[in-house]
């Protein structure tokens, strides 16, 4: 049972025409709320995709400053936003891009204002608001980041702990978490981007929410060399010798514990992984496929570097699939365990202090 003075979630709706809205259903339905869990968005679009897919669902509009209630199964909470026009499953429509932004800054709002502990996000599609004239949209991580006024935020996958948990051969507490050094670039863009103070300002934020958000006391950090063989001693490349160690030795001289650089095709291994609490990437596709390999579909994206936490899941607005009934909520579920533990977390180390 949820108590009236449990974290309270403000979960983003995501893209309407795609799976967000009824993977938001299914979980009310089921009531597999670990905290006090309010839904942003529109509550018709909510109440006419449970329909749609024969689900029972009592919607609860709050008016703003009013109490998020105790989850209850079959009832869902909601902070409402309107569609600006009329959304079928797995048909964009451009007008909506502006409802989608509205939702992230209702949410956003919230948390700053304490009136959240943390935020939640269904996939959103960065393409229909970036051709519907937000041209400067780069995704959720991005518009976080600006929005909270962050000079710095790192992207970061991380499955259910649980996943692994009892698996002999998988180390430390069962979660891979892998952060990102660059996000969304082209490859050829990368090794530019990869510059001595970005990487200190990454590991220090990604050292600093692990002990905040994850409760870890000394984090121990495995890093991605860039080039194959983490350079081959400055035979295949010289970014690890140039930028990536003499920032490792640096932020090891004032105590971070760093492994690496290391071959990224050999440290998702047991035995580079055994004590690690988190692997920094070098790019996009170089950690996130080992990870989701392992575990897709049981996996969630964490901000770090912002001043609450914010989860989302690990997959996109999947518009084939929408409507039909048949998305997997799986990685939203864990998306809001890991935003309620973390807020929890978060919540009890200032208590304390």
């Amino acid at each position: 049972m949820i108590s009236g003075d449990a974290a309270v979630l403000a979960l983003t709706t995501g893209e309407p025409a795609g799976i967000g809205p009824e993977l938001v259903v299914h979980l009310a339905a089921a009531g597999e709320w670990p905290a006090r869990v309010v839904a942003v968005g529109d509550p018709a679009l909510l109440a006419e995709r449970a329909a749609a897919l024969g689900v029972a669902l009592e919607l609860d509009v709050l008016a703003p400053g009013e109490p998020v209630p105790a989850p209850r199964p079959g009832c869902l909470s909601v902070w409402p936003v309107a569609l600006r026009t009329l959304s079928r499953p797995g048909e964009l429509a451009q007008a909506n891009a502006a409802y989608v932004l509205e939702t992230l800054d209702v949410a956003i709002q919230a948390c700053r204002e304490g009136r959240a502990d943390a935020m939640v996000t269904a996939p959103l599609h960065k393409g229909v608001i970036i051709e519907a004239g937000h041209t400067g949209f780069r995704g959720h991580t991005d518009y976080l980041r600006d929005a909270c006024g962050s000079d710095e935020v790192v992207m970061m996958l991380a499955t259910d702990a649980a996943l692994h948990a009892r698996e002999a051969s998988w180390p430390g507490d069962g979660a891979l978490r892998v952060a990102l050094a660059t996000t969304h670039l082209p490859l050829c863009e990368v090794a530019d981007a990869v510059t001595t103070p970005r990487l200190e300002r990454l590991l220090r934020i990604l050292h600093a929410d692990l002990m905040r958000w994850y409760g870890v006391a000394t984090p121990r950090i495995a890093v991605c060399g860039l080039n194959p063989h983490a350079g081959e001693g400055g035979h295949l490349g010289t970014e690890e010798r140039d930028v990536i160690l003499p920032v490792l030795d640096a932020l090891r001289a004032e105590g971070f514990a760093l492994d690496g650089p290391l071959p990224a095709d050999t440290l998702f291994t047991p035995r580079h992984l055994a004590g690690v609490d988190a692997v920094l990437a070098m790019y996009h596709d170089q950690g996130l496929p080992v990870l989701k390999y392992a575990g897709f579909g049981r996996a969630a994206n964490v901000t770090l570097g912002l001043p609450f936490p914010r989860t989302s899941v690990d997959h996109g607005t999947a518009l084939d699939l929408a409507g039909r009934g048949v998305a997997d909520p799986g990685s939203l579920r864990v998306a809001v365990t890991l935003a309620a533990e973390m807020a929890s977390r978060w919540a009890a180390s200032r208590r304390l202090s």
